[in-house]
């Protein structure tokens, strides 16, 4: 019997922590404005995000709210980004992308954390409808150790039932589908198959955001595209609806200021979300994802995964297994099993 994902408390145990470049580029914005000043913003945009205001309806109407929202919501896409960018470049090695395009990217966290899986990219371009946004996101962009990131295009643009975006080998879009109407989220999500490479979603890891990655994978799919990550198939998802969800944690660690901004008091914070990473090129894929944060009790590790066939299974490795043991009880939640570097054993 499935136990309820929501009933358990479990966290990725990789903790992330923003590159030094953009950790300095956003100390520095955010440093423009007073503290007080700077976390009554972010505590009032928190407060829309409780009372249930969708994301494409906060107002952004000011260089402080800007800030705000990149304090804010920032670091943690950035770690979301980069957790399930990661985990796609790992299973494939030969993908070194040129070029990205970046679909409703806020102030650019998608394309800082893109160029630091793949120092390939040579051209990137963020579209985002708000100005404000594409001034804060042109003005951190300078500071990046990225030149990609650094001399990357900025366009101005609404999302409708299609992209107006240029052919790139790489495109992203995080936390967005969630804030277009239901009936152009087919569309859009299939505008976005058309010239890509690789396409890349992520929503937030709630029962809503894997529902919206769920339809988004049927139509990568049906465009011709293979899943990368994080399913070991092509198959309909194991998983039932409606009990349980397929999402990721990662733990991220939190600045000084971060914290005083947020006026949080633990040095970290995790960021739950969704993802599904296809590609029109055919990838090996990991034999089995790692679904919930294992089990370790003595001399064994105990793990839910999703497989290729017969789709869920628990597997248990005991320490009469040596090598492989010693790698179960180093896996992470959202990991391959086995990781490349293990032995061959089941």
């Amino acid at each position: 019997m499935l136990m309820d994902w929501n009933l358990e408390h479990y966290v990725m145990a990789v903790t992330a922590s923003l590159p030094g470049d953009l950790d300095d580029a956003l100390d520095a914005a955010l440093r423009r404005f007073a503290p007080a000043d700077m976390a009554r913003s972010v505590q009032d945009l928190m407060r829309q995000y409780r009372d249930g205001v969708a994301p494409a309806d906060v107002i952004l109407d000011s260089e402080i709210d800007v800030a705000a929202y990149a304090g804010y919501r920032m670091p943690a896409t950035f770690a979301a980004v980069s957790a399930a960018l990661r985990h796609t470049a790992e299973l494939a090695p030969g993908f070194l992308p040129r070029t990205h395009v970046d679909v409703g990217g806020g102030t650019g966290a998608s394309v800082w954390a893109a160029a630091r899986v793949w120092e390939s990219l040579e051209k990137v371009t963020v579209l985002e409808q708000s100005p404000k946004a594409i001034a804060m996101g042109e003005w951190l962009a300078k500071r990046s150790e990225s030149s990609a990131v650094r001399r990357g295009q900025w366009r101005r643009g609404v999302i409708h039932k299609a992209v107006d975006k240029p052919a790139a080998d790489l495109v992203t879009m995080s936390y967005v589908l969630g804030e277009l109407p239901a009936a152009v989220q087919e569309s859009v999500v299939g505008s976005l198959a058309a010239d890509a490479e690789m396409v890349v979603l992520i929503e937030p890891g709630t029962p809503a955001g894997y529902g919206r990655i769920l339809a988004a994978r049927d139509v990568l799919i049906n465009h011709g595209l293979s899943v990368v990550a994080p399913c070991p198939h092509d198959h309909a998802c194991p998983i039932p609806r409606g009990r349980d969800w397929c999402h990721f944690s990662v733990r991220l660690n939190r600045t000084a200021l971060h914290r005083q901004i947020k006026v949080g008091t633990l040095s970290f914070e995790d960021e739950k979300f969704s993802y599904v990473a296809a590609s029109r090129h055919p990838w090996p894929r990991a034999t089995n994802r790692v679904l919930r944060h294992p089990t370790q009790r003595k001399g064994m590790v105990s793990m839910r995964l999703c497989t290729d066939e017969p789709g869920l299974t628990d597997a248990i490795v005991s320490k009469r297994q040596r090598d492989l043991y010693h790698h179960a009880r180093d896996i992470s939640w959202g990991n391959q099993w086995p990781p490349a570097t293990a032995p061959n054993h089941s």
